[in-house]
């Protein structure tokens, strides 16, 4: 991951969850924010593993710090997860993310998600999320899922198969309800231009 990758993921995450990109918002969310904080310290873990010198010097304390994160706000999201630009956690708690899913640019996660492993089965593996989804409070995505753009997942719903895009998935299991996908949820996504480059997914 280079420096300007890193700028990018961590002022788009900023602005997704405050509307602002500044230093100054920054150093105020780094310090007192709440899942921002999180966000923060999970992002400059996984710049820090990729880069030779702080490797040694600077991952292992960031690891330190984002454990704290994981016990004092319940969400756990390993290092390695590869997850685009604009990763947005509403609330934080009871929030578990399976190492191996992917998830893509412009994720909204509510308190209570997991996003996690299916051991045997016809869906055996991890979930692959696109980009502008919605999960809602308590949703469960599990097993080797693929989810499309533009998504919105109802609070509580367990969804066990693939989700074509634009589609509203409630119940237990999820089903598909509506076309009217994740618009009016996944907000302020317009950092992109804002920003000055094109987003991506962390990918190394």
């Amino acid at each position: 991951m280079q420096v300007r990758q890193y700028s990018y993921l961590v002022l788009s995450d900023l602005y997704r969850a405050t509307g602002k990109y500044g230093w100054g918002t920054l150093v105020f969310q780094v310090i007192a924010g709440d899942t921002y904080r999180y966000n923060f310290w999970l992002r400059t873990c996984q710049f820090a593993k990729h880069r030779k010198m702080l490797r040694f010097l600077l991952y292992p304390v960031c690891r330190l710090i984002l454990r704290h994160m994981t016990y004092k706000f319940g969400i756990g999201i390993p290092v390695q997860t590869v997850i685009g630009s604009g990763l947005f956690i509403g609330h934080f708690g009871g929030i578990f993310i399976n190492g191996n899913c992917v998830i893509g640019k412009n994720v909204n996660i509510s308190h209570g998600v997991t996003l996690g492993q299916a051991s045997r089965g016809k869906r055996e593996g991890f979930p692959i999320l696109g980009d502008n989804i919605y999960i809602g409070p308590g949703a469960k995505v599990i097993g080797a899922v693929r989810i499309g753009n533009n998504v919105a997942i109802g609070a509580n719903c367990v969804v066990t198969k693939d989700i074509p895009d634009n589609s509203v998935v409630v119940g237990v299991p999820g089903r598909i309800i509506s076309a009217d996908g994740a618009t009016g949820y996944v907000l302020r996504t317009d950092y992109e231009e804002r920003l000055g480059r094109s987003a991506g997914s962390y990918a190394s």
